[in-house]
């Protein structure tokens, strides 16, 4: 047996032998300190020390490491070529700093000084270090983002003021957006697996040049992570796995990766998953946030219930379960296919902000869950670079979506539940190219074709007898919704400190709905929808750097959004004792916008970052006061409601400021702020003005980092402003029991800031260890329009073993 650990010893200790070499300045020879190297998929990450020495000992012999500095060419090379031939690695001096890749601007590779939008970006590292549990709070901690919770099971990003079926959610370059993306807060981000990302893309500002409809806002791009070919053709096998738990909700996650790779094929499967309990509040803040109560039901009785534990919000908790599967295939040099397949599902999960609302002495509901949220994709893309007459590289996208989701609601004390289902399947077809007119000159253009059909039910359930009966269902079964749209961007460099871009788009929207089964109930005023628009958008911008110091950047866009079947054909109850009909005779509503912005970069020492932008939305969709036949109230699931629609409202203004700033104050040590403020008006058609609905607090962070090759710790602050009474829109007023009450009685929503502390340790290129303290000073807060109040201090801890 001692023979045994003696041998096992040896081979673990010659497993662990460095292997080090020196990266060089091509021109003086000296050593390059702060060189990143990494392979192809970046699972292994080094960076070089003060004597520019580095331990490649972790790659793989047949890897290729690429080695990457600021102010250097990268160079790319395979271990086993570096060892054989006992290369050291030289770099060659460049005068053009060398900058990070942007994606989401014209769907293909730009650098940052080329592109005249604010694009923020979030990869892989960063995620490993946040732990964020669903994509939404991965979008929170960007400090750029801000967003919205109804329950646990949920997160609805706020950019810029606008916010759901005006803001464009995209993964791998496919909408997610469909038919039934509505006006209130949504949470299909969460679908996507943070865990399965590899870099997402947040263009802020109007993105409807390249991807039409919804994107008035902002655009979320969310690219999953590839599968890497094999550099010969020996076979490759890899991946990692992570699990996590978190104190505040008893968070349990666990995800697996793992890669098979050849020289001409490769696949990557992608497993996550969570199980949330109820989440426990922060002790300092608002007694209005505790939940004292709470409904439970049995033998067909609903009874209240003290909460033991009122920092304790139940019920919240839910389970969630995402797939990834992706294969992609090089013949040769010029064709590339990708394949992928991404599931995600949750169990049913309650509607807290529905949960916590009172009727007189009692509690409203009992039982307020939405039935599990699943998504399905399946897409094939197929890029092709060979320079003719048309295009140097084009991609053909084809995608089918599968969307479900349901809503389960009754009252407390009431024998019936109400549920509606619905399922939407989108179908979606995209062909983007890309050509070099000349070496300042380029063109970017593309068709999209897009189909969703929409299938919805509703029905009634007695839960003492089991006896069903249908009722009217959310939206006009069989309904579809068509958009048929072609865009040009053209580029054109005048010279390497300044670029020009222009493009237009056009989009034209097909809608189709029949109430017929929903006149059963209602008897509305007309039976069908039919709506035949379109639109010319365009924008223009220029990023101009006349130095290496300054950056300017400036653009002007316009924006549109047609009605979808949501906006059109909906039946909900918007809040207690509101019901919101159908309106077949929207229009679409149009934007305006003008951004300017500057960059200050000293040395990359200090870099600075500052944008003011202004919208203005014209016939903007907003839910209003409405009558059919004569009435104002109709009775909805057995309550008087009063009637409301969505309407073209006069107009909307929204302006705002956004500040970043990075000091590197030591090659390890640096320092992140983000600050950003929005301020809205909508003008209705009285000519008074109100606060626009998803205009946020002003909020930001600030981070002190130290990081070197083995730990990094990041102690950071969150913060938000006071919004008053006053600067509440009138349908936040009117959720008195998700806020706060000032002096008046009135409900507002608190400033808040939390203290929080991240560290990761790098045991080995093979494990690793985060840990994080959040909410240090347990503050009671929730979160501007939300319904669920946020952590109290929370313990995350996660490993991470690559193999």
């Amino acid at each position: 047996m001692k023979l045994y650990f003696f041998f096992f010893f040896i081979f673990f200790s010659c497993l662990l032998k460095a292997q080090t070499i020196t990266v060089q300045d091509k021109e003086t020879g000296t050593p390059v300190k702060n060189v990143t190297a990494y392979n192809s998929d970046k699972s292994v990450y080094e960076i070089s020390d003060e004597h520019g020495k580095i331990d490649i000992s972790s790659f793989k012999n047949h890897e290729i490491i690429v080695f990457r500095h600021l102010t250097f060419i990268t160079k790319r090379l395979i271990k086993s070529q570096i060892l054989r031939n006992n290369l050291i690695v030289v770099l060659e001096p460049t005068s053009e700093e060398l900058e990070e890749i942007v994606l989401s601007a014209t769907k293909w590779k730009q650098k940052p000084k080329e592109v005249y939008q604010k694009v923020s970006s979030i990869v892989k590292e960063d995620v490993i270090l946040a732990n964020p549990q669903t994509s939404a709070d991965m979008l929170q901690q960007t400090g750029q983002i801000f967003v919205q919770k109804s329950q646990l099971g949920g997160g609805s990003p706020m950019i810029r003021g606008f916010s759901t079926n005006r803001l464009l959610i995209s993964v791998d370059g496919i909408r997610m957006n469909n038919a039934i993306f509505r006006g209130g807060n949504i949470q299909n981000v969460i679908s996507i697996d943070p865990l399965a990302v590899d870099k997402t893309e947040i263009l802020f500002g109007p993105g409807a040049l390249i991807y039409g409809s919804d994107a008035i806002g902002g655009v979320m791009n969310f690219y999953t992570e590839s599968p890497a070919f094999s550099a010969d053709n020996l076979l490759e096998f890899n991946g990692r796995s992570i699990v996590r738990y978190s104190t505040a909700n008893n968070e349990k996650t666990a995800n697996l990766q793992f890669r098979v790779a050849r020289q001409k094929w490769a696949s990557l499967t992608n497993i996550t998953y969570s199980g949330f309990g109820d989440l426990k509040m922060g002790k300092y803040g608002p007694d209005e946030y505790l939940r004292r109560e709470f409904v439970k039901t049995g033998n067909g009785e609903d009874i209240i219930v003290k909460n033991n534990d009122p920092r304790v919000q139940k019920p919240t908790g839910y389970n969630q379960i995402n797939f990834l599967q992706k294969i992609k295939y090089k013949p040769g040099e010029a064709w590339n296919y990708t394949a992928g397949l991404y599931y995600s599902t949750t169990s049913n999960y309650s509607r807290y902000d529905r949960l916590v609302r009172y009727r007189g002495d009692n509690l409203r509901s009992a039982e307020w869950y939405y039935g599990p949220q699943k998504w399905f994709m399946g897409n094939l893309q197929v890029a092709n670079q060979s320079k003719n007459i048309f295009f140097d590289k084009v991609k053909f996208t084809n995608a089918y979506q599968f969307f479900e989701e349901s809503r389960n609601d009754r009252n407390f004390n009431d024998d019936y539940l109400f549920t509606t289902k619905e399922k939407v399947r989108a179908f979606s077809s995209n062909i983007d190219l890309e050509k070099n007119i000349s070496r300042r000159f380029k063109v970017f253009y593309g068709i999209e074709y897009v189909y969703n059909h929409v299938n919805s039910k509703g029905k009634q359930i007695n839960i003492q007898t089991h006896l069903e009966e249908k009722t009217a269902s959310r939206y006009p079964d069989g309904s579809s919704w068509q958009s048929l749209a072609a865009y040009i961007n053209v580029e054109n460099k005048p010279s390497n400190k300044l670029t020009f871009t222009s493009g237009v788009r056009y989009n034209h929207f097909f809608i189709d709905a029949d109430f017929k089964e929903n006149n059963e109930f209602y008897h509305f005023p007309f039976n069908k929808a039919r709506v035949r628009t379109g639109a010319l958008t365009g924008s223009t911008g220029v990023n101009w750097q006349p130095n290496n110091v300054l950056q300017w950047r400036f653009n002007l866009s316009t924006a549109f959004r047609a009605p979808n079947i949501d906006d059109i054909g909906k039946i909900f109850d918007s809040e207690p004792g509101k019901v919101v009909v159908p309106n077949p005779s929207l229009k679409p509503e149009y934007a305006y916008n003008g951004e300017a912005g500057v960059k200050f970069n000293f040395n990359d020492k200090v870099i600075l970052d500052f944008a003011t932008y202004y919208t203005h939305l014209t016939n903007s969709l907003v839910r209003r006061p409405f009558s059919f036949n004569g009435m104002n109230e109709i009775m909805y699931n057995g309550e008087l409601s009063e009637v409301q629609s969505i309407q073209n409202a006069a107009q909307a203004r929204v302006h705002g400021f956004e500040g970043n700033a990075k000091v590197n104050i030591s090659r390890n040590l640096s320092l992140k702020s983000s600050l950003s403020y929005v301020n809205g008006k909508e003008e209705l058609d009285s000519g008074e003005e109100t606060p626009v609905r998803h205009a946020s607090p002003m909020f930001g962070s600030t981070h002190l980092i130290w990081d070197n090759s083995k730990v990094t710790f990041d102690f950071f602050a969150d913060y938000n402003g006071e919004l008053s009474f006053y600067q509440l829109a009138p349908s936040e007023r009117e959720k008195d029991y998700i806020y706060a009450t000032d002096e008046n009685g009135n409900p507002y929503s608190p400033a808040w800031y939390t203290l929080n502390l991240r560290s990761k340790y790098t045991f080995s290129h093979k494990l690793e260890l985060t840990a994080a303290i959040e909410n240090i000073t347990n503050q009671r807060y929730r979160p501007y329009s939300s319904g669920i109040v946020a952590p109290g201090t929370n313990i995350i801890t996660s490993l991470i073993y690559n193999f």
